[in-house]
């Protein structure tokens, strides 16, 4: 009636069954990991390349106002660091 052997070889049969799905999920969930950290990865270097061009077109123009103005230029940096060592000197 009560087969020891059977119920062994199942139980085995079982393990090496829930063995092989935990394997088979953990790696797909590692797949899927990797995938999201890759996209993320592509996103952020959109971004700092699109933020490096803003920068380089915003200097550009910053050069080009100081260049057409050096004398107020010259002024307005001086001014501004008056202002802040005033500022620092209080503090």
């Amino acid at each position: 009636m009560f087969n020891s052997d059977r119920m062994s070889e199942e139980l085995r049969a079982l393990k090496v069954d829930v063995t092989r799905l935990l394997s088979t999920a953990g790696e797909e969930m590692y797949e899927s990991s990797k995938d999201r950290a890759e996209a993320l990865a592509d996103q952020i270097r959109a971004a700092l390349t699109e933020l490096g061009e803003t920068v380089e077109e915003e200097q550009e123009q910053l050069q080009g106002l100081i260049a057409d103005r050096p004398i107020t230029s010259l002024a307005s940096a001086f001014a501004l660091g008056v202002v802040v060592g005033f500022m620092l000197r209080r503090h």
